[in-house]
């Protein structure tokens, strides 16, 4: 383990043009042009989220698309495409990925997919499958998530052209073969997901779906802690495996039915080519894991939280976790995005012990940690400031571009208010 006490980093703060621009999650990722390609969200019913590409070598930002138009919905005068909730994923020169809504309704106190459209809008008629061509900007649409409801994970099998994702609210487990354009819904996989009745059928649903290339089979993880498996190369159901699950003591105690916590889920998992097994991170307690798909093992490896959170014995300020959680260019670095402990005259400032939805149950400072696989060195690499001594906050994406310089999304105070918007950070 190594410690940087006195380390204190920089972010670079980057203005896209987007003055509505609101909290994303994962929608950033690292093409290999080495261009980074991300999107702005919005929560606003008729605005659209923008989709924008970032240029290392002159950091020039060009916006390439409002997700409402390029879902062919701009005359459509229903609820926007708000936002994407998912990674790219690149295939012989195309970015896939997703949309999501971004407007919610407050129902009995929880954000909810809208029943009651406002401004005579239309209802949200589901996320869309994209295709993005790199050379020729064009955008692709490849089909509708059923039952109008967005997509919340997503992962691709970039080889064999599968992709596997999950509705939000209620959680549906929906198959697209871009060889053949073929949707499949292969029905819910976790009760009624976060549409269900909290104490009952309320389950949060899995937001990183694995993928396995060596076999082409899809992974994701339950509130309870089980671990399912759909194989798009045979019909059949979804299976659970039997010999493995995430109920680990190190990763808390969680009751699935609650809001407020990814429970027992993984919050990001990756999959290391080199190592031939998955990498995750528990959201909340911040273990970092390996989970081997054939011999169905889950081990600990090392607790990724910040230093300073480590020394506390502190969960997860967010209460979801973190999902700015990747592998760097080299293959065997992890880099996470985590939150850090706030103190003010030696005391640390206390957050909310437990709020009703995932959130930021206080104040807290954005730390950089790298974990290398092969010598097993941990590094604080320390919190992350602007240069006016700002935090950046709300952070939950992560891409490294071929130099090694790390890129977030995070909210930050500027003259026209609070947004999101891209942030550079460069190791020293």
């Amino acid at each position: 383990m190594e410690n940087q006490p006195n380390a204190r980093l920089q972010a670079k703060a980057f203005y896209s043009g987007f003055h509505d621009a609101h909290d994303t999650y994962l929608a950033l990722s690292r093409a290999s042009n080495g261009k980074i390609y991300y999107i702005l969200s919005s929560e606003k019913p008729e605005e659209g989220g923008k989709f924008y590409v970032f240029d290392p070598t002159n950091e020039e930002i060009s916006l390439l698309a409002d997700l409402t138009d390029a879902c062919g919905e701009k005359d459509l005068q229903a609820i926007a495409q708000g936002k994407s909730h998912v990674e790219f994923y690149e295939a012989e020169g195309k970015l896939y990925f997703a949309t999501h809504i971004g407007y919610y309704e407050m129902i009995a106190g929880m954000e909810r997919l809208p029943q009651n459209a406002p401004n005579a809008l239309a209802l949200y008629p589901g996320g869309h499958f994209l295709a993005y061509d790199m050379e020729t900007g064009h955008i692709k649409d490849l089909g509708i998530m059923p039952n109008q409801e967005g997509v919340l994970s997503m992962a691709m099998d970039v080889l064999r052209k599968q992709i596997v994702a999950i509705s939000w609210p209620s959680g549906y487990l929906v198959h697209l073969d871009v060889t053949t354009g073929k949707i499949r819904n292969l029905g819910l996989t976790a009760q009624r997901g976060e549409a269900g009745n909290v104490g009952e059928d309320y389950r949060v649903l899995c937001r990183s779906i694995l993928n396995d290339p060596t076999t082409g089979k899809f992974y994701f993880s339950t509130a309870e802690g089980a671990i399912f498996c759909f194989d798009p190369q045979q019909e059949g159901s979804i299976k659970k495996l039997n010999d493995v699950n995430l109920r680990l003591d190190y990763f808390g105690h969680y009751n699935p039915t609650q809001p407020g916590s990814m429970g027992y889920n993984w919050r990001k998992v990756i999959w290391s080519e080199k190592e031939g097994v998955a990498y995750g991170v528990h959201g909340n307690s911040g273990y970092l894991f390996t989970f081997e798909p054939e011999t169905q093992r889950v081990e600990i490896v090392e607790r990724l939280t910040s230093l300073p959170s480590r020394k506390a014995g502190m969960f997860d300020q967010f209460s979801y976790g973190y999902l700015g959680f990747q592998l760097g260019p080299d293959g065997e670095t992890i880099y996470y995005l985590t939150g850090g402990p706030i103190y003010q005259e030696g005391k640390r400032i206390e957050g909310d012990k437990q709020i009703a939805k995932g959130g930021a149950k206080g104040p807290e400072n954005l730390h950089l940690i790298t974990y290398h696989i092969p010598s097993k060195k941990y590094t604080d690499h320390g919190p992350v400031f602007h240069p006016d001594g700002s935090i950046p906050t709300y952070v939950n994406s992560i891409a490294i571009d071929f130099q090694g310089r790390v890129y977030a999304l995070a909210r930050r105070q500027t003259a026209i208010g609070e947004i999101q918007d891209l942030i550079q950070i460069q190791l020293q």
